[in-house]
Order: structure tokens, then sequence, then C-alpha cells
């Protein structure tokens, strides 16, 4: 049985049974009681609308007699099957429009289209490492558990436990200091991105990106009226000597640029943090992947350096564990802190606490740093033959890349347009980014792909790194 939500109107001299023939006639018509599924009783119906049954039996036996319904002895009252056609037109004109500004189409999302046979989308985990029976038991649990209040509404700076959690865990993987009351719990990257630009930016402010650099970014800060400048990177990550003056806000990925894979050096760091003091500007250090490093020790974090308090420190667990997930946090400087907690209350009121609580038990049981590990040498074994079979490719040049879960290859002079290539490898079952996808056009990039090999295939690496030489190399692709 559909529940069906009519509204009856009696209009004067109509009568109760046309207000509820018209009300059931809509609901038909417009797809709300679908073809073949049973409405109510007659007292029921009766019941709800507060009318007498006659009515609602004198209105169900008109649609019947016009064939909008059938009866079926001893099981109920159906819509027709044939009523499936009777749907309105949609209407010609659209009266309601966005904003200026709000002209932006959605990308698409990597679980909205099939993956390719050879799977090198950036950005994906995979999920075969990860391990679901425990976390499956883990959220069980915590769902069943009254002390966490499933029934009541959260903290919105996030679950207590999980800030402590995380704190904890910064603290010895990323050599960052923090405290349970400095973190605030995001629904990842892009949520605290858009909790911090709400708080720090107004129309008009200048926010500077890396160019090439991570395109949700610079939507972001432009969909809320920024002015975004792009700035150039070189072997030693951001050009500070390109940051415009009166940026109020950068945002960088100093520990694996984000898509070109180069770490920020010392001396660059030190120099963007003496801009940041004497601009009085904010720094937003994204450190979306640096679990999986794979040679070297890491260079310190932006947040530890900074004596001046100007930093805050995003990251995620959707690469670390997976996207599903939905869980980030940023490291909140005390002026801030507040305001974006009341960004996050505004916004989406707070997180999902069990999950939250599942995942701080995941962290303090040491079940993360365990799937760290094994994720670590997984993924080591794909970005030493993606780099091996890359670099045996002479149209391209890979560009030097310690961590995360993709390597850009830079085209070499007389290679093929890299539109044209990435259009050829997609017709041929293998997915990979062009650089210019990560520009917005404020710098010159070089010609380059983007490969990752979190989601590919290990077994298929060298297949489909010989289908991309192929490609490479077809006259009809120049």
């Amino acid at each position: 049985m559909v529940d069906v939500d009519v509204v009856i109107e009696i209009e004067p001299g109509g009568g109760t049974t046309a207000a509820v023939y018209r009300a059931l006639r809509a609901a038909i018509v417009d797809g709300r009681a679908p073809a073949g599924h049973r409405l109510p009783a007659t007292r029921v119906l009766a019941a709800d609308l507060g009318v007498s049954r006659g009515s609602v039996a004198g209105a169900y036996e008109r649609l019947a007699a016009e064939g909008f319904l059938t009866a079926r002895v001893g099981a109920g009252t159906f819509v027709a099957e044939t009523c499936d056609g009777r749907r309105p037109a949609r209407r010609a004109a659209d009266p309601l429009r966005p904003r200026a500004g709000w002209d932006l189409t959605p990308l698409p999302a990597s679980g909205e289209t099939p993956a390719p046979r050879y799977d090198f989308r950036t950005g994906i985990p995979d999920p075969g490492l990860f391990p679901f029976d425990t976390w499956r038991r883990l959220v069980g649990a915590e769902m069943r558990l009254r002390a966490n209040g499933p029934g009541t509404y959260g903290a919105p700076a996030g679950h207590p436990a999980l800030r402590a959690a995380i704190a904890r865990y910064l603290g010895y993987a990323r050599s960052v200091r923090a405290t349970a009351d400095e973190v605030v719990v995001t629904n990842g990257t892009q949520h605290a991105l858009d909790l911090i630009a709400r708080v720090m930016l107004r129309p008009g402010d200048v926010a500077a990106v890396e160019e090439p650099g991570y395109p949700p970014a610079r939507r972001l800060f432009a969909s809320l009226g920024a002015r975004v400048a792009g700035v150039p990177v070189d072997e030693e990550g951001l050009v500070v000597s390109a940051l415009p003056p009166n940026a109020r806000l950068v945002h960088v990925t100093p520990s694996h640029q984000f898509p070109l894979g180069r770490v920020m050096s010392q001396a660059r760091r030190r120099e963007l943090l003496g801009w940041a003091r004497q601009r009085r500007a904010a720094i937003v250090e994204d450190d979306y992947d640096s679990e999986f490093r794979f040679c070297a020790r890491p260079l310190e974090p932006l947040r530890t350096l900074d004596g001046s308090g100007r930093v805050l420190y995003v990251g995620t667990f959707s690469k670390s564990m997976l996207p599903a997930v939905r869980t980030g946090f940023v490291l909140a400087p005390p002026g801030l802190r507040q305001a974006l907690v009341a960004a996050r209350q505004l916004s989406d009121g707070y997180g999902q606490t069990a999950v939250q609580a599942a995942l701080a038990r995941f962290i303090d049981g040491g079940d993360l740093a365990r799937h760290v590990r094994r994720a670590r040498r997984a993924y080591a074994d794909r970005h030493t033959r993606i780099v091996a079979g890359l670099t045996a490719v002479p149209r391209l040049a890979v560009v030097p890349s310690v961590a995360g879960l993709h390597v850009t290859a830079l085209l070499r002079p007389g290679a093929p347009d890299p539109a044209r290539v990435v259009a050829a490898a997609r017709r041929a079952g293998l997915g990979l980014d062009d650089l210019a996808d990560y520009a917005g056009g404020d710098a010159p990039v070089p010609q380059g792909l983007v490969l990752g090999f979190g989601a590919v295939d290990p077994e298929l690496i060298e297949e489909g790194l010989a289908v991309l030489s192929g490609i490479l190399r077809d006259r009809q692709v120049q």
C-alpha cells in the first residue's frame, strides 16, 4: 500500500466528494500514486482526511469509472496500470535562477561512471586493502551504545573522543603537535575549505591557489565571491615571489604538491611563512595524503614551523581509509576556532556521531596504523612499477614523487597534444587526466598527464602503460 499525501480543498458548493476526487486524481496524474499500487481503504483515508467514508467511496467510484482505479475483490483498490502515461507536461519556463557566479556544473564523481579497465584515475584508494570487517564491527557497536548518544545531536566541533584521537594521531604520524581543542572535525577536505573560506573571505578578497592545483578549492573560493589568483609552482614548490601582495588566503599542498607531486623545500616553506606574517595572510596547509610516503623522511609541516599562528592545517581520511568515511579535520588557530565551529553548526549541524566514535576507536586501537602500513607497502610497489613503466616511454618525463597515490609525467617536445592522448586513452579503456585540467589559466602549465595508482588492478599496470605508450606513438593521435 502506498501512503498518498492528499490535501483537499473544498470549493463553495463543490462538496467533499468532489474535493477528494480532485486531490486523488492529481496524485495519480503527477505520479505520487504510481500505477499498480494499492490505495488506502476508504475507512482509513476518510479518517486521515477528516471526511465521511461515503465521500471517499464516492470519489473512488468516480475514479474507477474514468479508468484511474481498479477494484479487486478481497485485495483492495489499486491505481490502474494504464495510468503511467498520464503525466503532465514539464513547465516550459523555469522562473528561479541562481545568483551570479553560480553557473557552475557539478564535476563528475568517480562513482558515477563505470571504472575503466586500466583505472589510472586520481584520488581513489584501493577498497580491497581496507579492513571492512573491523570497521563494520566498530560502527555497529557505536550504533548500539547509548552512551554516545545516537538519538541526540552531537557537538558541531566533532565527537570529543575523535578530536582527542586525531590530535594524538597527528603527533606520531605527521609530527604535528595539537590538542583536542584545536581539532574541528569536518566531512572531508572540501568541507574544511568551505568552513575556512566562509569565516575568512569577504566578496572581493584575493585567494591564492597553486597553478596547477586542486580545482575544487579554486571553484569553492570563486563561488563565495573571492578573486582567485593562480600562482605558479616550480621544483621547490609554490613560487612565493609570485603571490599577489593583497592575498588574504593561500591554499598550498607542500607535503605532496597536487598534482605535480613535488615537495616544497625547507627554504620555500620558511619564505612562505615569512610572507604570510608580513602580509597578515592565512595559509591553508592541505595535507591530503602524506601517510603514503615511499622514501626519505618528510619535511616538517608548515604548521610545525609556524610561530605566528597563521597556518590552518587540513587533513582527511578519504585517502588513508575510504572516501565513504567522509571525515576530515582542520586544526584551528585560537582566533578562528569559535567561528569555524559556528560555521560548522550553521552548515550541517554536526557529523555522524557513530562514525566519528568508531573512527576514534579505529585510531586509538591501532587499526588505522596497521591499515596504513599495509596499504603503504601495496602502494609503494605500484608506485615503483608505474614510475618504471612511465620512465620507459620515450615521450614522457616523470616528475619525481615520493608520496601519495598519483604520478605526473610531462610530455616531451614532439609528443601529441595531451587532450587527444586522454581522449584516445579513454576509448581504449584507460582512465587518466590531462594536467591542463588542474589549471585555471592564470600561469603557464606544462603539457602532461596525471595517473593515479590507488584504484588500478596491480596486475594490469604494465599492460595499461603499454596501451598508453602505443597511443603516444600512434600517428593518428598526433
